[in-house]
């Protein structure tokens, strides 16, 4: 059965994300950054809020370099520390390969964890050649919309992608409705969406009935 991972930013996204039947969480802080990590605070009270599966975000500046590694790391640890059990990363180098060193670097830290490789690989040079690095990391998910711009330019590029398992394709930013049936026909099982679910910004909550639209798309 296809997933519908959801963007949440605190307990009450969590909660309406599992009324409307999401099945997971991707929990950030900051969408003006395009997804930081939350506090510990935070992924507490999300964790007490739903019984979903959460991959926390692990990300300390817009782009994707990290601002103080160690720190990172040890944000990491006091997260797991307070049950997160499932994370989000991904880094390029400064010539836009993906930086298999800072990301092994941090994953140290995640040992027995589960976690998704983000949208670099999106940003990264070549798509395809960073599939092929990222496959190697050990992730067990990697989110993509197969183009920097967004689904819609990368349709063809994530219909090769899912092809090319594992790990497993994640598909989002920019999706949008009209494009669940063709990546549905293409193979694709799991999606993720954020502003999508959101239809009065990134300042109101995630809708239950927008959430349930999607996974009625889904089925």
């Amino acid at each position: 059965m296809p997933i519908l991972e959801v963007i949440a930013l605190d307990a009450r996204d969590a909660e309406a994300a599992q009324e409307g039947g999401a099945h997971r969480l991707e929990l950030v802080a900051d969408m003006a950054a395009d997804g930081l990590t939350p506090s510990v605070a935070t992924f507490t009270e999300v964790r007490k809020a739903t019984d979903l599966p959460i991959r926390v975000m692990l990300r300390d500046q817009n782009g994707f370099a990290p601002k103080d590694l160690r720190q990172l790391r040890r944000t990491a640890a006091e997260l797991r520390e307070a049950g997160a059990t499932e994370f989000v990363l991904g880094f390029l180098d400064a010539e836009g390969e993906i930086d298999e060193g800072v990301t092994l670097n941090l994953v140290a830290e995640l040992e027995g964890c589960a976690w998704t490789f983000h949208r670099a690989l999106d940003n990264s040079t070549d798509v395809r050649r960073g599939w092929r690095t990222v496959a190697g990391l050990g992730c067990d998910t990697v989110l993509a919309a197969g183009h920097r711009k967004g689904v819609e330019a990368g349709r063809e590029i994530l219909k090769e992608l899912v092809n090319a398992q594992p790990p497993t394709l994640l598909v989002g930013g920019g999706l949008q409705p009209h494009h669940v049936g063709e990546l549905l026909e293409a193979g694709i099982t799991a999606f993720h969406v954020g502003s999508a679910v959101r239809p009065g910004g990134w300042d109101e909550p995630v809708d239950q009935a927008s959430v349930r639209q999607w996974i009625n798309r889904l089925v």
